[in-house]
Parts: structure tokens; C-alpha cells; sequence
């Protein structure tokens, strides 16, 4: 079963680096407070790790009926 992220904004990117915002961009990260889903790939987690501050992250298994 092929893992998915749930990734949520939690804080403002008012005042980060610009490459933050590239980053957050990239995920399809706007908004605050708002969730995205998304493979678990090695590209994704790198992103992740450069953001962390900012996110919350949740690990969930791709369930197939």
C-alpha cells in the first residue's frame, strides 16, 4: 500500500526567505490552515524537512477496498 501525506500550513509565511515561500509553493501551499495530500516520495519529504516549521504532517496508508 503506497503511503500518502496529509500536509497542512500552520503558520503565516509572512516575513520568511524567499525560498520558503518557493517551497510552500511548489507543495501547493497558499493558504493558511489549509490541507493538501500527497505521495510519500523522497522529493516531498525534502521539502518537508525545509518547512517543517511551519507545517503539520500526517502519515496515512492509501486504504483500497
Amino acid at each position: 500500500m503506497p503511503k500518502t501525506l496529509r500536509i497542512t500550513l500552520r503558520k503565516s509565511i509572512i516575513g520568511r526567505p524567499e525560498k520558503h515561500r518557493r517551497v510552500l509553493q511548489g507543495l501547493g501551499l497558499r493558504k493558511l490552515n489549509r490541507t493538501i495530500v500527497l505521495k510519500d516520495t523522497p522529493v516531498v519529504r525534502g521539502m518537508i524537512r525545509k518547512v517543517s516549521h511551519l507545517l503539520e504532517v500526517e502519515e496515512k496508508a492509501n486504504e483500497t477496498p
